[in-house]
């Protein structure tokens, strides 16, 4: 239950990512656009000479990445052995969960529910415990534009 998370805003709510998923967090440099990527694949970075996969997080939940403000830290992540820069709206510190999993509550809607683990109580107040493998997989209307 005191699981160490990395604490963040995405769309206006609270979302925390587990630290164990987060290798590091760095300022975003360049990032090169690829060509006929998804959406939510906003391009390719480097981080000490390793190339890496930036999503954009807020359009791999289905918002338009102008609705929301966006600080210039990444937070970088493996999954199946592939790193992944995860640009999310603000990555604040590390913070204490303070309870187990609950459902994501009523109304927050399906893409919430599909990038979620669930409901976290932490020393920050309620957030949502983000699902890595679901953000960088986006959403099928993503997946779509890109084919």
């Amino acid at each position: 239950m005191s699981e160490l998370l990395v604490m963040s805003m995405l769309a206006e709510r609270r979302c925390a990512l587990r630290a164990g998923d987060v290798g590091s967090v760095i300022e975003a440099g360049t990032i090169a656009p690829v060509p006929r990527a998804p959406a939510h694949v906003i391009g390719i970075t480097a981080l000490r000479s390793q190339a890496m996969t930036v999503i954009d997080c807020r359009i791999a939940i289905g918002k338009e990445p102008s609705q929301f403000p966006c600080d210039s830290h990444l937070a970088i992540v493996e999954v199946e052995g592939h790193s992944y820069a995860l640009r999310l709206d603000q990555i604040d510190d590390i913070g204490i969960a303070q309870s187990d999993l609950a459902p994501v509550p009523g109304g927050s809607g399906d893409d919430w529910n599909r990038v979620s683990h669930g409901m976290i109580e932490t020393d920050r107040g309620p957030a949502l415990l983000l699902n890595v493998a679901q953000l960088i997989a986006g959403t099928q209307e993503n997946l779509e534009v890109a084919a």
